[in-house]
């Protein structure tokens, strides 16, 4: 997670790279980003407490680790560095990814045929 932060924090120059031509691609970044953090924090967590605390209770937890660390990680960006600002979409798709990540843990391993590993 320093690492994460610490990218987050620092600007690069994204005109030296190859120009692709696709319409809210950093939303879709984000987004990206936090199903794919909330899902594995999901499980990890489910699997360090040895199960002990139900899935509902964890992924509860989970999500609001990453929203609220969204929300930090974008007010910092506009409080501590000069050339970044803080974006409410980027929140919004943070906040996004984050629930549909955790949603997909919940039917991946509850429903008619889950996957055992929760037991």
């Amino acid at each position: 997670m320093v690492f994460i932060t610490t990218l987050s924090l620092f600007s690069f120059d994204v005109e030296s790279l190859p120009s692709m031509d696709i319409p809210h691609l950093d939303k879709l970044v984000h987004f990206t980003f936090y199903f794919v953090f909330t899902a594995l924090g999901c499980l990890s967590f489910r699997e360090i407490d040895r199960r002990n605390t139900p899935l509902k209770k964890v992924i509860v937890k989970i999500i609001l680790y990453a929203v609220i660390y969204g929300i930090i990680i974008e007010v910092l960006q506009g409080v501590a560095t000069i050339d970044r600002d803080p974006d409410l979409l980027d929140v919004l798709a943070n906040s996004l990814g984050a629930l549909f990540g955790s949603f997909t843990v919940k039917y991946i391993f509850s429903g008619k045929t889950p996957l055992n590993w929760m037991k």
